[in-house]
């Protein structure tokens, strides 16, 4: 029986952060690892350059980051196809060619694309690459057949965007090549926009630089003495400890919140306990980067193999496409 598909990835612009391990890569790991699903994951650095296009170095160097960090947190190149996006041209081919089945003004209604536009200041200075960026995301999706992918709730609208073509390709041209995915959504979308520890701060960093970004957390401001009933609400201390807890510290977490309410805890004991709950966490994650940064030729052969065999995935898709369309010769 063949496995179902899963397609999920990373725009390359910088290291990884916590938001994104909670958010997206500890549940990549998990279903990675249930050994029910065929994994692509990919590096859309193409995707990177629609709104970063004048920093391409940065795009350049944050190849080599985000892979060491999809390789510390456990994504395994024997158990998942990684790759990057520029390396597999079938995907701009398809993306040429789905452009066909879409108005403009559908894309200009993408609500994803409206807010992306708003919050990024382009004005009427809209760069037609991040315009069109759901085609080329449709493209990716479509290329491996996924009928998974596993995005934030923002991303809704860019799934039916994908739906959408893939229908009306198969309707189009008479064909039931391209598969119509399925959205994957977190079910604690709070964890992947974390706040209070600057909400970039990255996995990599050292302990020094996580005791300092955890001591210097926003609590109640109103807790001024131990002694003081504190809130818990809106306390980025215990929104952390919500999130990176695990089930054997429940019992902990759930006395500490009602001591801090009633008064009597303070703040700097509650922020030594996160550190311990986030070094537990972060401490294995480091140790394996610096492991995998000794050898980065090893981490671009990794890359070079995966976007290999990604290729020959999107190549047989886009052959059927050609055939479809009446474009093979």
């Amino acid at each position: 029986m063949t496995k179902p598909i899963i397609l999920t990835g990373d725009r390359p612009t910088g290291k990884l952060h916590l938001g994104h391990y909670v958010g997206s890569l500890k549940n990549r790991v998990l279903l990675q690892d249930e050994d029910k699903y065929n994994m692509f994951v990919f590096l859309a650095d193409q995707q990177a350059l629609t709104d970063h296009a004048k920093e391409s170095e940065i795009i350049k160097e944050s190849i080599g980051n985000v892979a060491l960090d999809y390789l510390s947190v456990g994504l395994d190149p024997a158990k998942s196809t990684i790759f990057i996006q520029s390396q597999i041209p079938e995907l701009a081919e398809l993306t040429m060619y789905y452009m066909n089945l879409v108005s403009l003004a559908r894309l200009e209604r993408n609500p994803t694309v409206k807010t992306e536009i708003a919050q990024k200041g382009f004005g009427g200075s809209i760069p037609t690459g991040f315009l069109v960026y759901p085609i080329s995301q449709a493209a990716d999706i479509t290329a491996f057949k996924a009928n998974y992918v596993p995005v934030g709730n923002d991303q809704k609208p860019m799934i039916e965007q994908t739906r959408e073509i893939a229908r009306s390709f198969n309707h189009t041209y008479n064909c039931d090549i391209l598969v119509e995915p399925e959205g994957i959504y977190p079910e604690n979308e709070a964890a992947g926009r974390l706040p209070g520890l600057d909400g970039n701060a990255k996995m990599s960093n050292d302990e020094d630089t996580v005791r300092k970004k955890v001591m210097s957390m926003y609590t109640d401001p109103n807790h001024i003495r131990v002694e003081d009933p504190g809130q818990i609400e809106g306390n980025m201390v215990f929104h952390y400890l919500d999130i990176f807890g695990r089930e054997e510290d429940a019992t902990t977490i759930a006395e500490m919140k009602e001591h801090y309410q009633r008064g009597g805890l303070g703040d700097v004991k509650t922020k030594r306990y996160l550190l311990e709950i986030l070094e537990r966490e972060l401490a294995p994650i480091r140790e394996r980067r610096l492991g995998y940064a000794k050898d980065m030729g090893e981490v671009f052969r990794m890359l070079e193999k995966g976007s290999q065999a990604a290729r020959e995935v999107a190549g047989q898709t886009l052959a059927e496409v050609k055939e479809a369309m009446g474009t093979t010769h």
